[in-house]
């Protein structure tokens, strides 16, 4: 129960005894036990500072692929040359591949295990979906070549997206092997079988987007802490990937333009003159230059070129490889110094999103690696691309966004912001997890929050008063509002993760940004994480290498926020429960601060009966005090009984501490997760202060706590969380005097159907532009 607000009278004494700490209660230890029995042993391999040991080791795979797609036919073939280099000290009797294209094939469990259930009206769309496989036939991966690097033919199994390759001899520590692929299989249309790769058909030019992705047998990690990594792709969680260097060879019609991951080696022979030149130019602008222009893109989709060529492409040091391909992409670029180094940022895109790509794409990448790069380490590849590609996607040097104007041109302020945020996620990807090798399958915020903690800085260096979505303390409070069945920890692993937006992405964002601005602050937090980021950069991180690298780091114990935001559900929810304020008594303290006057019943009442009391018909018994009433109102601290006749009122120090406010405040900790406790004060003069209490007030009592401030002017007003950076869920326990806010109702109209990230409906520009001038 709250309590209301009261002042009281406050004696100063001196005591002889020492001074003797409050007792304040036995229930404690729980959230501020250590974390260390949830993680691994530290070992020589990853340590218990949380860097990596003297005897770490991964793995290599280079890559030399030959890809020619068959646009007719949707049909893409390839065959691949793997060298893999077991740094392990273990022998390997087997491999294990990843085939994330047999998300599509129909046997594949994730188009097995959907639920779905029947609505109150079916369409022909909906009964399809209900049997997903029904419209995936002959859809997923052909494996037609598996052999040694002597072409000796190699016996495989597949288990859905998975491949195992049984090798001739154990590969020993320190050997190399070499394996070699060949492959095919149908594009699926992306918009509607989603799977990360796949085309998009623009009906009224007749041509495709291609943007293909996870589109090779790749080899899984096998790492020190867990061996091989077999987790299915669900086209849910995405992947961890061995580095390694590639070489591609992309064959494609003539006409087609290509973005891909690493640099293209042969520029001069596959783009005309004109675009050569442009591109020469860009090596040195400053501002996006146009390599193939709008004009040149319109022309090209307007027919179909008969030949082919190949695209030739380079890439070191990468876990994977992407691109995408048309005859209808726009490609800008221009060169940006990254902390002193040269790199190429580029955008492609199609006519539809020219208006929004052509403004903001390329600066936006380039602002992007300089955030990222002054926040973790300096962007260490040539190349960053951001693709318009409908979706949401990322690859090393390579992301694919979404955001498309009206066709005349306009758009929607809530679409361009929408594009900034997702080409500043997806390129910003190429940090976490494409250098910072973590692995999403098993902890999907390691990828998804990490980034979307930075995307967060990222966003608020471009234009303070860009929207964020994810990052702020209280944009996280109506997920955690939710019942307790619908919530699941942070480290709930990878698919099992049923909210994922809300959880691996904004609770993880989230929980970052309150450490950095109200846990450890900037310079703290800035330095952990960065060096996290150095140790980490092209290597497997895990959970426990990041959580234990951010306390040695940064010198903190912060075990009892991981297991309260990270393993835990309980939202945050710190009550103020009351405000109590004293004044020293200087002798005068009723006049300065009278009580309401006011006379018992019982008295009103006995004086009306004619009561008459012994006392006043019995002279004798007045004695000293019936007739100096004063004295008895003001007894001494030995009267008082607070510890006998060694305590006396101290008068040779009461004019230090007499002008003084006492506040004690009273806070109970309903939600479960205990946090710092940010106090705003507001004085009698209209002035305001904040106030930092770290968590570890709550070390002895995770219940209730009690706290005296001491304030040198009359308070009028108390506030808990007044910048909203603690994430509490309620904001009404958390004021004196008590206020009632009311609850937010917002009205909107039903939005036209429409693809991921397109302006629809009209917007502010449209009807701006349509106003006579």
């Amino acid at each position: 129960m709250r309590s209301f607000f009261v002042i009281a009278s406050l004696s100063l004494l001196t005591i002889d005894a020492a001074a003797q700490q409050n007792n304040p209660g036995s229930n404690h230890a729980n959230r501020f036990e250590e974390l260390s029995y949830l993680l691994p042993t530290p070992n020589e391999y990853r340590t218990a500072s949380g860097a990596p040991g003297p005897r770490y080791w991964q793995q290599r795979a280079d890559y030399d692929i030959a890809v020619e797609l068959d646009e007719p036919n949707n049909i893409l073939r390839g065959g691949e040359t793997i060298s893999y280099y077991n740094n392990s000290p273990n022998p390997l009797s087997y491999i294990w591949l990843q085939i994330d294209e047999n998300y599509h094939n129909p046997t594949s469990g994730n188009n097995l295990t959907g639920t779905n259930r029947i609505e109150g009206e079916m369409t022909d769309a909906k009964l399809s979906n209900l049997e997903p496989a029904r419209k995936l036939e002959g859809y997923g991966i052909n494996i037609t070549k598996c052999t040694d690097g002597l072409n000796r033919n190699l016996s495989y199994t597949i288990n859905q997206t998975m491949m195992r390759v049984d090798l001739p001899t154990p590969l020993q520590a320190g050997q190399r092997f070499s394996l070699k692929l060949e492959w095919n299989f149908k594009i699926p249309d992306k918009l509607t079988r989603y799977g990360r790769g796949g085309y998009e058909h623009f009906a009224e030019d007749n041509n495709n987007l291609y943007s293909i992705g996870q589109f090779y047998p790749r080899l899984a990690v096998y790492s020190d802490f867990q061996g091989w990594q077999t987790l299915q792709f669900t086209g849910g969680a995405e992947f961890a990937l061995t580095f390694g260097n590639f070489k591609v060879r992309i064959t494609v019609p003539s006409d087609h333009i290509i973005a891909a991951t690493g640099e293209c080696q042969n520029y001069k022979s596959v783009l005309t003159p004109a675009q050569y030149s442009r591109w020469q130019q860009a090596q040195t602008a400053k501002a996006p230059v146009e390599v193939v222009t709008l004009d040149e893109a319109l022309a090209a989709s307007r027919t179909k070129a008969t030949t082919k060529e190949t695209w030739v492409y380079e890439a070191q040091n990468v876990r994977d490889f992407a691109f995408n391909a048309s005859r209808r992409l726009v490609w800008d670029a221009m060169s940006a110094n990254i902390e002193g180094r040269k790199v190429m940022c580029m955008s492609y895109y199609g006519k539809e999103a020219y208006p929004i790509y052509r403004r903001y794409s390329t600066k936006v990448v380039a602002h992007t690696l300089d955030v990222y790069s002054r926040h973790t380490i300096p962007y260490p590849y040539p190349v960053a691309i951001s693709v318009e590609a409908a979706i949401g996607m990322e690859y090393p040097m390579l992301a694919m966004n979404f955001g498309r104007a009206e066709p005349d041109g306009t758009y929607s302020e809530a679409v361009k912001n929408g594009a900034i945020g997702v080409i500043i996620h997806e390129v910003g990807h190429n940090f976490f997890p494409m250098i910072v090798n973590s692995d999403e399958r098993q902890w999907w915020w390691m990828d998804e929050g990490l980034n979307s903690f930075v995307q967060f800085l990222t966003e608020q260096e471009l234009d303070p008063n860009f929207p964020s979505r994810r990052g702020p303390a209280h944009l996280i409070t109506d997920y955690m509002r939710l019942p307790k069945d619908k919530l699941e920890p942070i480290m709930t692993k990878g698919d099992a993760v049923s909210n994922v937006g809300s959880n691996a992405y904004a609770k993880a964002a989230t929980g970052l940004n309150l450490l950095r601005e109200t846990i450890l602050g900037r310079k703290l937090f800035d330095f952990a994480f960065k060096e996290y980021s150095r140790r980490w950069a092209f290597r497997h991180p895990t959970a426990a290498d990041f959580f234990r690298t951010m306390e040695d780091a940064s010198g903190t114990d912060l075990d009892w926020f991981w297991r309260g935001w990270f393993f835990g559900t309980q939202p945050v929810d710190i009550s103020l429960d009351s405000v109590k304020w004293f004044k020293l008594d200087n002798g005068n303290f009723a006049q300065q601060y009278p009580a309401v006057p006011f006379e018992p019943t019982y008295k009103i009442r006995n004086r009306q009966d004619s009561l008459q009391q012994l006392v006043t018909t019995d002279t004798s018994l007045q004695d000293f005090y019936y007739r100096n009433r004063q004295a008895a109102a003001n007894p001494t601290a030995a009267q008082r009984g607070r510890g006998g006749a060694d305590m006396l009122r101290d008068t040779e120090n009461l004019a230090k501490w007499a002008d003084k406010n006492y506040y004690q405040l009273t806070f109970s900790n309903r939600g479960g997760m205990i946090m710092p406790l940010v106090i705003e004060w507001t004085f009698k003069d209209g002035t305001k202060q904040v106030e930092y209490i770290p968590a570890e007030i709550w070390r002895l009592n995770e219940n209730e706590v009690t706290k005296v401030f001491i304030k040198e002017k009359e308070v009028t007003a108390v506030r808990l969380d007044p910048y909203k950076e603690t994430a509490d869920i309620n904001e009404e326990n958390g004021m004196w005097p008590i206020r009632d806010l009311p609850t937010r109702l917002e009205l909107f109209k039903t939005a036209p159907a429409g693809a991921r990230g397109a302006s629809t409906g009209g917007n502010p520009m449209q009807r701006a532009q349509q106003q006579p001038r």
